[in-house]
């Protein structure tokens, strides 16, 4: 596989950080990852080129805005900046790398954007998989940003966060946590209207330990998307399954996408 870094203009001066995993010879559709609300195209760490070497899958992965190099988000966040990077940004992205067929991966703020993205891009998504996505703010989406905040003021974390984010690292934080603990945000978010139109096959995944949704992130998603959308909830894990049980959750997948016919490997 060859891996390379690029900047990609998408319109209106914008231009996004891409990271591409690709194969002399794909065997299927492009797998695309979005990131949660702290992390960026390191934070994946491994994953993404485990899963595209096990289906023989191209791979994307890319900064939002204001993560890494892209550019400049608008702040504060507005209240629909998950639903306008999902039905925008992602398309404007795949449009200017001439990417047709993709299966979305999303993790926590990713999984959410993921979800829009598939309601809005139709037949172009072949398959979605989410990990910790939300679609409201729970009792404990609040209890655990409340607690980091903590952390980020007391410990060691805001250094290590630094570490990917650099200057952007306190930017990124503070609008973060203050668009997610804003009441207007709650009432704002509505994503039934993306969940009714998702057709493709799709996998709601969470760890059982989630500090940062309850079960019925998982439940009502399902619910919302229909008879194609299965949930998995799994044992041992928290926040971050595809890291935590990396392995576990790459089998999950590629079984996921082998049952639904999404692609030939050629392995």
């Amino acid at each position: 596989m060859q891996i390379r870094d690029m900047m990609v203009p998408v319109g209106d001066g914008v231009e996004l950080e891409v990271r591409r995993i690709q194969h002399e010879a794909s065997t299927g559709p492009v797998l695309v990852f979005l990131h949660e609300s702290l992390g960026n195209i390191a934070l994946w760490r491994q994953f993404p080129e485990k899963l595209a070497q096990a289906t023989g899958c191209d791979a994307l992965i890319y900064n939002r805005l204001g993560y890494g190099h892209s550019s400049d988000e608008l702040l504060p966040r507005p209240y629909d900046y998950l639903e306008v990077a999902g039905h925008q940004w992602l398309p404007r992205l795949l449009d200017a790398l001439g990417i047709e067929d993709v299966v979305l991966i999303g993790h926590s703020d990713g999984g959410s954007i993921a979800l829009v993205a598939a309601g809005a891009m139709g037949g172009r998504v072949k398959a979605l998989a989410t990990m910790a996505a939300h679609i409201y703010a729970d009792h404990l989406t609040l209890a655990g940003i409340d607690e980091m905040v903590v952390r980020y003021r007391e410990t060691d974390i805001r250094e290590r966060l630094a570490r990917y984010h650099g200057d952007r690292t306190d930017e990124l934080f503070k609008a973060w946590q203050r668009v997610w603990r804003d009441d207007g945000f709650h009432a704002a978010m509505d994503f039934t209207r993306w969940l009714a139109t998702i057709g493709c096959p799709a996998m709601i995944i969470q760890g059982e330990g989630d500090e940062y949704g309850v079960p019925e992130q998982v439940t009502d998603i399902v619910a919302g998307i229909g008879s194609n959308a299965r949930g998995v909830f799994l044992e041992g894990a928290g926040h971050s399954p595809h890291l935590e049980r990396q392995d576990e959750v790459v089998d999950l997948l590629y079984d996921f996408l082998c049952s639904e016919s999404i692609y030939k490997n050629s392995n």
